[in-house]
């Protein structure tokens, strides 16, 4: 067994509190493998969320400049905030994963920025840097999802990884919601090389 799927296997639920936020009240519940993890992945529910009907998910990477400061090289922030929005107002789950910097962590993050001003894109950044262009893993999310006894999902997405990982899931995938961010000046190239070299379902740039 690798070390990752270990992982998966020992996490569990550690704790749930309600976390009240602008766009709603959410029920906040941290997975762990032990009680004193620091960095726990997190999942937030509605307060119409049934496992048993169809819920709309949003399975969301750390991005600690975008979530937390508002950076505006990426499309997270937002992405995060709309996420919020529109999963507060039906049967919704937001899933957030502690992969900062599609899984190179932070500090290697803002080396790839540095290396973006040069000239490189954001896939090759993190190439440049030693890592693949997306490091990123969900079976976390899959194992949380689960654990809550969801059954089938609506994903919020533009990212075709996240859709092929319900290919191998008892988790019935009805379909994909886009979840596009209006481009400006300082991330349409980060979002164009995210289309045009990583895949990503992005039609209004």
């Amino acid at each position: 067994m690798s070390s990752q799927n270990s992982h998966i296997t020992s996490m569990k639920k550690q704790v749930e509190a309600k976390i009240p936020t602008p766009w709603g009240e959410f029920k906040m519940v941290a997975y762990a493998d032990s009680i004193n993890e620091y960095n726990p992945q997190l999942a937030m529910s509605s307060e119409q969320f049934d496992p048993e009907g169809e819920v709309l998910v949003r399975i969301h990477s750390e991005c600690m400049t975008g979530d937390v400061f508002g950076s505006k090289r990426c499309d997270c922030g937002q992405q995060l905030h709309q996420s919020l929005e529109l999963i507060s107002n039906t049967n919704g789950l937001l899933i957030y994963l502690r992969q900062e910097g599609r899984g190179i962590g932070l500090i290697n993050k803002l080396k790839a920025y540095n290396l973006q001003d040069e000239g490189v894109n954001t896939k090759d950044a993190n190439v440049h840097l030693g890592f693949e262009p997306d490091q990123r893993t969900y079976e976390m999310a899959i194992a949380i999802m689960k654990d809550l006894g969801i059954k089938k999902i609506r994903l919020l997405t533009n990212n075709p990884d996240k859709i092929e990982i319900f290919k191998t899931s008892e988790i019935q995938f009805l379909e994909r919601i886009p979840l596009e961010i209006k481009a400006g000046k300082e991330n349409i190239e980060y979002l164009e090389a995210k289309r045009d070299f990583m895949g990503h379902l992005l039609s209004d740039l």
